[in-house]
């Protein structure tokens, strides 16, 4: 039965499937990566999986052709005007990320080794697409052992930067209120808001055929992805870097829609397809390799945490920000979206007496938060994993 194609990629599907509901009911407390991670290596370790199930599945063979196109669809996620207006929120951000390279780079050498401290780097600093590159290249290298630090990590970072930042964010949130109540509030331009709401208009305008037409969209995409393989080949610089760049390129030329897979109705079938890769890059590891790396895994959370969060305060501190409200921005790092947008729900919430009160907050902590997680998890992330992999 399990050698059948699709119900072997219905069992691995019905994994992300409980923890994309374990993440919604928990409130993303507990992270659908971690959910489908560790019930993999679980199941597989019990015998209840066969080896090659991923194989017989065929998915993940799919996820691994979908990389580059979804970088390139990254490059697309933020206007540049968006950028510069919260340029502040871009730095902060940025700010936290150096830290926290530097603190895991400089450290983790001196008690394990340089490629352990590399595997750690990219993937703290945000997303499944920076724990790809990073596998890739310790696989090539001949270092798969270490691939389950890079994967580890992803799955257990939500889990220390979400009740961190949302800690942080309740403070801030307090602090607006006492601001309400004595009258010295001012309320932040939402040049963001304004800048999705032109958006929004100009979206709503009739399209012509070609332009509307989901296939041309994806085509589009995919064109992107080839010609960023190819320099990539051609080059020696990663392939994810010249995908970024023709997805930033072509959004600013008017060459590709910004949010482009979302627009050819194929970013959910593009992640899914990339998270079977993420799970096949736990498909050779023991038990004994996951206790062996526990304690590199630790150390390299806990310093990328507090290189965030530090740098998140010293970047503030210069920009003239409140702390309290910076450090959260840079700590998008560990969680992204949509645990960013999540995170302002529950601190206007749960600070807020009313709900006019509640929006108020809300409005405040939404715009930084959002730039710094897209900041962070779509393109620095990137950056930082394809540039380092290539050190080793």
């Amino acid at each position: 039965m399990l050698s059948n194609p699709l119900i072997a990629t219905t069992l691995i599907f019905a994994l992300i499937a409980l923890g994309e509901w374990l993440s919604i009911v928990t409130r993303a407390r507990i992270p659908m990566l971690l959910t489908a991670m560790v019930g993999f290596l679980v199941l597989s370790w019990t015998g209840i999986f066969p080896d090659n199930i991923l194989e017989v599945s065929q998915f993940a063979a799919l996820g691994a052709i979908l990389i580059a196109p979804a970088i390139v669809h990254m490059g697309t996620l933020i206007p540049f005007s968006l950028l510069k207006s919260q340029y502040k929120a871009v730095l902060i951000a940025l700010g936290g990320m150096v830290i926290s390279a530097i603190l895991i780079l400089s450290i983790v050498p001196i008690l394990f080794d340089y490629p352990t401290a590399v595997a750690g780097v990219g993937p703290v600093s945000g997303g499944i697409i920076a724990l790809i590159i990073t596998s890739e290249k310790l696989i090539e290298i001949g270092q798969a052992s270490l691939v389950v630090i890079p994967a580890l990590i992803v799955a257990f970072q939500g889990v220390v930067g979400m009740p961190l930042a949302l800690n942080i964010m309740r403070k801030y949130a307090v602090k607006l209120q006492a601001k309400m109540d004595n009258g010295t509030f001012v309320a932040m331009a939402d040049e963001a808001a304004a800048t999705k709401e032109v958006q929004a208009t100009a979206e709503e305008k009739s399209e012509s055929p070609l332009k509307s037409s989901m296939t041309l969209k994806l085509f589009y995409v995919l064109v992107g992805a080839a010609i960023g393989t190819v320099l990539g080949e051609l080059t020696g610089i990663n392939y994810t870097l010249w995908c970024l760049a023709i997805g930033i390129a072509g959004l600013k030329l008017g060459l590709l829609e910004e949010r482009s897979l979302e627009k050819a109705n194929s970013f959910t079938i593009t992640m899914i397809g990339i998270i079977f890769v993420v799970i096949g890059t736990m498909a050779d590891v023991t038990p004994m390799q996951v206790v062996e790396n526990l304690p590199s895994i630790i150390l390299i959370l806990v310093l990328g945490t507090l290189g965030l969060a530090f740098g998140g305060y010293i970047m503030s501190k210069l920009l003239k920000w409140d702390p309290l409200k910076g450090m959260p921005v840079a700590l998008t790092a560990l969680f992204g979206f949509p645990g960013d947008y999540i995170l302002c729900e529950e601190a206007s919430r749960s600070v807020a007496r009313n709900k006019q009160e509640e929006k108020v907050i809300f409005d405040e902590l939404l715009a930084p938060m959002l730039i710094g997680g897209f900041t962070t998890v779509t393109v620095a992330s990137v950056v930082i994993a394809g540039l380092l992999v290539n050190t080793l």
